[in-house]
């Protein structure tokens, strides 16, 4: 940090040096990719990036298995509701148990369930064994571990990047995920297609060994100070944050309006997929235009990093909807390939910037209970994913769409103009 100078050649040799440094500085990698710099980072992010890639994989390979089973769009939604009803069921327990229990030991015992349970599943598919009611218990172990997951390795990011580049550091974590979502969906499709599903889940299974590996090698952060009081005051002071701070029940409602609304067509892609007479690896295409849009826009926050970052969050919500509308209308795959990007772009810039929001408006010691809270509101997900598939099934899986969409704008507008905090949070405002 520099300091500050005395008298005016204190203060000409500071004007000399900045104007010096601007015209040495590279031009926009160590903006965009800043978090980098620091140690440890890219091996938490790498050990992130695969984690995720296995997650998206898992996603996609179980509604693929489930529409190729049943061909029905309730069973086909019925993953998605076993894979995310942890995020509301735990989401605060996690938040808990990132920030009382020891968070490396925390990761890995997640990676310990996790790889022996995607090893058994791709034996039972090999086998010719898997049956249809084995994913969905399966899918909620994995869904266990992805709470874990977002609120233990999060926390490990702030503590390792600090205050100062979280937001780069977050939106990097935002541009893992959208990767790992549109390489998973769309190496899932072709591996899928080249060699079988049961090879797609040893391939999984791989790339969380390595990640795994990969996590092996951080040293975490100690903590500055051990949690005092009990687990159940824990809990009580994580649900308290409703009462006390506004800006981040703001928040979480654009949230849960967003994974309510937006994000729970993403197993229906696998049914527009096969509406529009395509092979699985052009489905997988579809389905990763999701993440390849994230990506675009997660980058796009890394690079620019937004002083309205509440305005561009909310924004984002409304536009990731609002293009929905087309998508479930859209007659041709290319159509529905575009459609789709763009309400991802929209759809990243809100993924971007909803965990930093999160965890610099809230008091530190609470950050790990926060993020419980956002995995809650995330935790919404299967709900409508449940709602969706039972429209779906009753009167056509586009109208159940376009249905869900347009109600998803009505509601987010609603909810920002009776809580506008979170349109008005700037980077001054954050820590």
């Amino acid at each position: 940090m520099r300091t500050p100078a005395d008298g005016d050649l204190g203060e000409a040799m500071n004007i000399i040096s900045s104007r010096a440094g601007r015209a040495s500085a590279p031009a926009a990698a160590p903006r965009t990719f800043a978090a980098f710099g620091i140690p440890q980072f890219g091996r938490l992010w790498s050990s992130g990036a695969l984690f995720n890639l296995s997650r998206w994989g898992i996603s996609f390979l179980a509604a693929f298995v489930a529409n190729d089973l049943a061909h029905s769009p309730r069973l086909v939604q019925l993953t998605g509701v076993a894979m995310w009803s942890p995020m509301l069921l735990a989401g605060v327990a996690g938040g808990v148990v990132s920030d009382r229990l020891d968070r490396r030991r925390t990761l890995l015992a997640q990676y310990a369930v996790m790889i022996p349970m995607v090893v058994l599943l791709a034996l039972l598919h090999g086998t010719g064994q898997l049956r249809l009611w084995m994913l969905y218990p399966f899918l909620v172990v994995a869904g266990l571990g992805f709470v874990l997951d977002m609120t233990t390795r999060r926390a490990i990011l702030y503590d390792i990047v600090g205050a100062q580049r979280i937001d780069n550091a977050m939106a990097l974590e935002s541009l893992s995920m959208a990767g790992g979502l549109a390489f998973g969906a769309l190496a899932g499709g072709a591996v899928v297609d080249a060699v079988g599903v049961s090879q797609a889940f040893w391939l999984v299974a791989v790339l969380l060994t390595v990640s795994c590996v990969l996590f092996l090698t951080i040293r975490v952060p100690a903590r500055t100070a051990p949690p005092t009081g009990s687990a159940r005051g824990a809990f009580r002071e994580g649900f308290g944050m409703l009462r006390t701070q506004r800006a981040l029940v703001s928040i979480l409602g654009v949230t849960s309006c967003v994974n309510f609304f937006y994000f729970t067509y993403t197993p229906l892609v696998q049914v527009i997929g096969s509406d529009l007479g395509v092979r699985p690896a052009l489905v997988g295409l579809l389905a990763s235009m999701t993440g390849f849009g994230m990506m675009i826009a997660s980058l796009t926050t890394a690079r620019l990093r937004p002083n309205r970052r509440g305005l561009v969050y909310t924004a984002g919500a409304l536009a990731a909807l609002a293009l929905l509308l087309p998508f479930a209308a859209s007659g041709t795959y290319v159509l529905a390939v575009l459609c789709l990007l763009g309400a991802a772009v929209g759809g990243g810039f809100f993924g971007a910037l909803q965990g930093v929001l999160v965890m610099t408006v809230v008091p530190a010691e609470l950050r790990g209970r926060a993020l419980g809270l956002l995995s809650m509101a995330i935790g919404v997900l299967p709900i409508g994913m449940l709602l969706l598939g039972e429209v779906a099934e009753a009167i056509g899986t586009r109208q159940a769409l376009a249905l869900s969409a347009g109600a998803g704008v009505l509601t987010l507008l609603l909810w920002v103009w009776r809580h506008p905090e979170v349109s008005r949070i700037t980077s001054g405002d954050l820590g």
